[in-house]
């Protein structure tokens, strides 16, 4: 049997990572998570029905600090590493800076140093804020330059940095993928989708982040976090790739939604899925969001010409996680 650590588990991607290895995989699943209010505690864990499936084992561990001789006894051998933990709101980062990025940067190099002795297949796990702004019809392809716009982007950038230090020096097996914005069922409301089911269904006003002119709305790729993790499963089995001193390229990934849509243009879809008007007013991000960027891209050709296949459209995405969320008994997943 295969064994597979994912860290921060208890979060909004991994709990569904672990859904995913659960359900297409006979592994054994490790959790390490320090349940922060995104994590929810375990309750994600526990609305996926995991504490009596006998392939899990949960740790409640601060990855802020190196993890303890007993912890790693406890932890065994594993083929697979998955460090997902990191804090990720963009606004609280620009509220708190040290903290965020001291939390990010730590929690990494202490996983880094457990590869050190495990000697897993690692994927770092980051983000399309690491490149910064992409101007229009610009997607960065692996290996593009780091550009951060907020400390949130800044502590991701740091920790490939760190990882490729680490594959590079100690001859590990270590992969970098970036995603661009995650959706799907248990998400924090503070998000974006979430929050416009919540304000869409209550009849309050959503703003909308647009350039200086307030004509022109940001836009994103979405993605389902299922599809990520079927898109990480994909690069763990099935391409041997790792990071290269010479080719930056090579051992990095990019996971990227199925197609670019302006997040008015998303808010409305969601409207119209629900069967609710929406009210929205235009913002300045520049104003209201300092060290945000209106457009960030990422060229998806790498993973695809390797013949992956995302499972679900981001319709079919939107519609399964908006469905989920309005009924009675998830509405909760909205407070």
């Amino acid at each position: 049997m295969q064994r597979i650590l994912i860290t921060g588990a208890c979060g909004f991607l991994g709990h569904h990572c672990v859904e995913h290895f659960i359900k297409e995989t006979d592994w054994e699943i490790i959790v390490l998570d320090k349940l922060t209010y995104s994590a929810s505690g375990f309750d994600r864990l526990r609305d996926i029905s995991v504490f009596d499936n006998k392939r899990i084992r949960i740790f409640t561990v601060d990855l802020q600090e190196p993890l303890s001789e007993g912890i790693i006894s406890e932890i065994g051998e594993v083929d697979y590493i998955l460090n997902l933990a990191s804090e990720s709101h963009v606004d609280k980062s620009i509220e708190n800076p040290v903290d965020f990025i001291v939390n990010n940067v730590k929690s990494t190099i202490n996983m880094l140093e457990l590869e050190r002795k495990l000697k897993a297949k690692f994927i770092q796990f980051s983000t399309d804020e690491s490149f910064g702004t992409a101007p229009d019809k610009i997607n960065y392809k692996e290996g593009s330059r780091h550009n951060p716009s907020n400390p949130y982007a800044a502590s991701k950038a740091s920790q490939e940095d760190i990882a490729r230090a680490y594959s590079h020096t100690y001859n590990l097996s270590i992969n970098i993928v970036n995603s661009m914005n995650i959706i799907g069922e248990r998400q924090h409301p503070e998000k974006f989708v979430p929050l416009c089911i919540k304000k869409i269904i209550s009849g309050e006003e959503i703003n909308i982040h647009s350039n200086t002119n307030k004509t022109k709305a940001g836009t994103r790729y979405y993605i389902h976090a299922r599809n990520v993790a079927q898109a990480l499963h994909f690069i763990l089995e099935k391409t041997n790739e790792r990071l290269d001193k010479i080719d930056v390229s090579k051992g990095q990934f990019n996971i990227v939604g199925e197609k670019e849509i302006d997040n008015l243009s998303l808010a409305k879809l969601i409207a119209g899925i629900i069967g609710k008007e929406i009210k929205y007013k235009m913002v300045d991000f520049h104003e209201s969001r300092p060290g945000h960027d209106l457009r960030y891209g990422l060229n998806g050709d790498k993973l695809k010409s390797m013949g992956f296949e995302y499972p679900k459209t981001l319709k079919q995405s939107l519609r399964k996680t908006i469905k989920w969320f309005i009924k009675p008994e998830n509405k909760k997943w909205l407070k």
